[in-house]
């Protein structure tokens, strides 16, 4: 203990006065290191009231220090009851039952949601903590699938609200009501009402900065699950300017930087999101918010996975798998790139069977398709991307409706439609330039290159490969740019001995002794494809094997 605290516990009264309006002021100047200690301090000398015990909670809370969170929330519930303001106990034991639900306790959690209910139900007239306590009955709902009772019961809640004229439940209840609306498939109306509840936040129309985090996170997340890519962006400048006003706050930081991190890779900057996702580990620790660390390695996987760094992404992933998050579909995509097709594959199919919620499978399907054109198999492929598709349909967002129709032409390419392939390439491409998103933008490109050398433009293709190959440099993605040299050796156009330009593409890589599998794996195709080609190939060429067609190629200059 220092020498000031044993003075300030051995002092009179007007001492201990002095430190707790300090810490009251702390309170008020979000300065909550300064605004702990102070009331902590005094609390141990004097211990505090109901009202003084709630900001000591709300400190905690925000500096990480959950158990201390609850510990006083505790303590102002029972002071509250002691003093007969059944009202504010109620509060509190709300907030105690919700804190304890996030944490996985249900038992504690649903204790202090039924106190809290029993000592509502009896007063003698209307309090605005009935709103308060359907907002878990709303998440019931939602868990449970009932998008309109979900979005009922928080109307219930907004109305409340309204008639107390209290913001912090109006904004809570709308951006639930916003959520419930997405679960409907009902994305506009969903995006409107958080826009809605965010509009308050920014508006400085909230008291609580616990609710404020919370919706903040909240919202971004639902607009990151919709792929609402500007308004995720938006928002989340928004909570990073929040969270600049308050150095020393840990609660949220750590969500904005996760958040930060996942648009700085989308948009390339792949440096800058590795340095935010480290941030966001070092703020997080697995005890405070496993969540929240969890996706920051996560994040730090996936940039390492893209510059080819696989050791470094594998000990994220493993990192972000112990702190308890799926490392999927991140883990599959690196098997694929460290050539473990099979191992990707399994892993790939194992999740997405284990995965039913619609928008919980957008993250997995572009991952899932691409992995089943590597391995060949165009019949899952062209299923998911129905799927996809009909998702994109459904929510109507740019960087959605991009990967939409980027999977499409994908598997056009695989099913050896490469004129078809085009109309979807080309939609993709225009998108991606839209969101800002340079790799997957070079992505699209590669596939415009192979449509085009399938058609026998090969002038064009070598131009497309071009322009992919100098995003893949700049941006430090090391297998692409592999990928992009191994396809850049231009075919003739003309094809001799009536071979098509995709025969004469597959010959090329049948004379290098690639398998089948292989090169439906280079050139996005099925394997059975592939096998029609090789069997054309031996019927045009009149020859009997693989080596046959190989010395054909070699002395007739076919390659």
């Amino acid at each position: 203990m220092s020498e000031f605290e044993e003075r300030c516990i051995n002092a009179g009264v007007d001492d201990v006065r002095v430190e707790l309006e300090r810490g009251r002021e702390c309170y008020a100047r979000r300065a909550w290191v300064d605004a702990y200690h102070a009331l902590s301090l005094v609390d141990r000398a004097a211990p505090l009231d109901g009202a003084d015990l709630e900001l000591l909670a709300m400190s905690a809370y925000l500096l990480g220090r959950d158990d201390d969170y609850l510990s006083a929330l505790d303590r102002a519930h029972r002071a509250y009851l002691d003093s007969g303001e059944q009202a504010r106990a109620v509060r509190c034991a709300f907030w105690l039952g919700l804190r304890l639900l996030f944490r996985g306790q249900a038992g504690q959690a649903s204790g202090w949601l039924a106190r809290a209910r029993r000592l509502l139900e009896s007063q003698q007239r209307e309090y605005v903590e009935e709103g308060y306590l359907l907002l878990p009955v709303v998440q019931q709902h939602a868990v449970a699938g009932d998008g309109e009772a979900a979005y009922a019961t928080a109307a219930r809640a907004a109305d409340i609200g309204e008639r107390f004229a209290e913001p912090d439940l109006i904004a809570c209840a709308r951006h639930l009501q916003g959520q419930a609306r997405i679960q409907q498939g009902q994305v506009r109306e969903g995006l409107a009402l958080l826009d809605e509840a965010m509009i308050a936040i920014t508006g400085g129309e909230l008291s609580s900065p616990l609710i404020t985090g919370l919706i903040y996170c909240s919202v971004i997340d639902s607009c990151q699950q919709v792929y609402a890519l500007a308004r995720a962006h938006e928002w989340t400048s928004a909570l990073a300017r929040w969270c600049g006003e308050q150095p020393d706050m840990i609660t949220f930081t750590g969500r904005c930087l996760v958040h930060r991190a996942e648009i700085l890779q989308l948009q390339g900057a792949w440096g800058d999101a590795l340095e935010e996702a480290r941030r966001a580990c070092d703020r997080c620790s697995q005890a405070v918010n496993p969540q929240v660390g969890a996706s920051a390695f996560y994040q730090r996987a996936e940039v390492h996975r893209l510059r080819g760094e696989f050791a470094a992404a594998e000990e994220a992933h493993r990192n972000a798998s112990e702190w308890g998050v799926e490392p999927q579909p991140g883990l599959a995509l690196l098997r694929l790139a460290q050539g473990r097709a099979g191992a990707a594959a399994a892993a790939i199919r194992r999740v997405a069977k284990a995965t039913a919620a619609p928008f919980e499978r957008t993250r997995l399907l572009p991952a899932y398709i691409h992995i089943m054109l590597a391995v060949g198999d165009t019949h899952d492929a062209r299923s998911a991307c129905h799927e996809l598709d009909r998702i994109a349909e459904s929510c109507d967002t740019e960087l959605l409706s991009a990967l939409a129709a980027h999977a499409r032409g994908a598997v056009d390419l695989a099913e050896d439609d490469p004129q078809g392939a085009l109309d979807s390439l080309h939609r993709a491409s225009q998108l991606w330039q839209q969101v800002d998103a340079p790799y997957w933008a070079a992505r699209v490109r590669v596939l415009v290159a192979l449509a085009c050398r399938a058609l026998g433009d090969d002038e064009g293709s070598q131009l497309e490969l071009h322009a992919a190959a100098a995003v893949f440099k700049q941006l430090g993605a090391a297998p692409d740019l592999a990928h992009v040299d191994s396809l850049s050796v231009v075919i003739p156009s003309v094809p001799p001995h009536g071979l098509t330009p995709r025969e004469l593409q597959v010959l090329r890589l049948v004379a290098t002794g690639k398998t089948n599998k292989a090169i439906a794996a280079a050139l996005y195709l099925s394997e059975k494809t592939v096998d029609r080609h090789v069997s054309n190939i031996f019927i045009k060429l009149d020859v009997p094997s693989r080596a046959a067609a190989t010395a054909h190629a070699y002395t007739h200059k076919l390659i």
